[in-house]
């Protein structure tokens, strides 16, 4: 079990965003994701749930931890997974003193992170011209399914929706000539996921900007542009060639070979990038015929003559097993590799080098998570806190940011705004 730890195993290196705070109003993932990322970078994040219930996620299990002595807990695996590094506060947003209060946390913070629809924190007056009256420089990231403008800004915005409408589904699932065809979202929500990198990176954007002329801003971050901006070559080969790409299963619409393949005992992974590689993966296939075929000698014939290419590739695939293939490709200098599920992502002996899996101590026993991607030599990454109970720091950052004495705090606890 590792421990918590830093990337440098040292828990008092400093960290880039530390003299950062952050009031994050968001809830479920993408709001969440980019708070996790600056908190996980040194930031201060407060995050605001609703009393008794909290962020939408914490409902959603199976599967949820259990404590030590193995009894199920309240706290799901889907919450865990992107809250950590965070202080939760419990407040009441329709009451109108926990709006002040949320105004009094926007006033001694550097960024506030909000999903909410379009305008919907207007009546609250919390929205980004009123945060603004009380704290002229703050960076005020708004995430919606559609943006601040244009037509469909009024309207609610998931993942599985943007998937569709912002053209993913149309390049994922297999091709309509094989069996099981049709349009087939990512396994995991990806939409929301690339939205909070880049509200992450918008975010530190505006900082700096702050940083050199003292001014804050709006961020207007909308899943459906995300999604449509990280379509990547897909929206690019449309954009130039003017035809609409069209669903492949596992195969690339500019590299061949460049996707699965069968062995005697599985499956595994072929990318070839480049001509060179090719003429290594026919040597190691034992028919360097193959590469000399002036329809398969370079990638551009190889694109023309996927169909005839792969069928004879697969032909020869099958008579090995995947790992007796890996390693004679691997060898050959032929990217490749195995299709792990979890067990074997986790289990492999790069992820456990890597370091990939972490134990959190939770107020249950131990949360387990997996660790940032991002190392950095001078300010390393530190995991400092297991994501939060409900509620968990309430009196603590009542006390320490707001300086609220234990009266008023009863008063609010009274009147149920906590």
């Amino acid at each position: 079990m590792n421990e918590a730890k830093t990337s440098s195993h040292d828990a008092h290196a400093p960290q880039t965003l530390s003299h950062v705070r952050v009031l994050d109003l968001s809830r479920v993932l993408a709001g969440p994701w980019a708070s996790q990322l600056l908190a996980d970078l040194g930031a201060d994040v407060i995050k605001i749930e609703r009393p008794g219930t909290g962020d939408d996620t914490r409902a959603w299990g199976p599967p949820f931890l259990r404590d030590a002595e193995g009894h199920e807990t309240a706290e799901s695996a889907y919450f865990l997974s992107t809250n950590r590094n965070k202080r939760s506060l419990t407040v009441d947003l329709t009451r109108v003193e926990g709006q002040r209060l949320i105004r009094e946390l926007a006033a001694k913070s550097d960024v506030v992170i909000e999903n909410f629809k379009h305008d919907g924190l207007v009546p609250y007056g919390l929205d980004y011209a009123s945060i603004r009256a009380v704290k002229p420089d703050i960076v005020y990231c708004s995430i919606t399914g559609f943006g601040q403008t244009g037509p469909y800004a009024d309207r609610a915005g998931y993942d599985f929706l943007i998937q569709a409408m912002g053209g993913l589904m149309s390049v994922t699932g297999r091709a309509d000539t094989e069996p099981g065809a049709g349009p087939m979202k990512v396994g995991v929500a990806l939409t929301d996921v690339l939205t909070g990198l880049y509200a992450s990176n918008a975010i530190l954007a505006a900082l700096a900007y702050r940083d050199r002329t003292g001014t804050g801003q709006h961020i207007d971050l909308a899943l459906f542009d995300v999604q449509v901006a990280t379509l990547v070559n897909q929206a690019g080969n449309f954009l130039v060639g003017g035809k609409p790409p069209v669903r492949l299963g596992n195969r690339h619409p500019n590299i061949v070979p460049y996707q699965d393949f069968p062995t005697a005992d599985g499956d595994m992974i072929v990318a070839v990038g480049n001509d060179g590689q090719f003429r290594r993966l026919c040597a190691v296939a034992g028919d360097e015929t193959i590469a000399d075929d002036p329809r398969f000698a370079t990638n551009r014939e190889r694109v023309r003559h996927r169909d005839l290419l792969i069928d004879r590739l697969v032909a020869i695939t099958r008579t090995r097993k995947t790992r007796d293939w890996i390693e004679a490709l691997e060898a050959a200098g032929v990217p490749c590799g195995p299709i792990n599920d979890l067990a074997g992502v986790f289990s492999d002996p790069q992820a456990i080098a890597r370091e990939l899996r972490i134990d959190l101590p939770h107020p249950a026993g131990v949360a387990p998570g997996v660790a940032s991607p991002i190392r950095l030599s001078e300010t390393p990454v530190q995991y400092r806190r297991a994501p939060p109970t409900l509620g968990q720091h309430t009196l603590e950052v009542l006390h320490d940011v707001l300086g609220y004495d234990d009266a008023r705090i009863a008063a609010l606890v009274a009147h149920q705004v906590l």
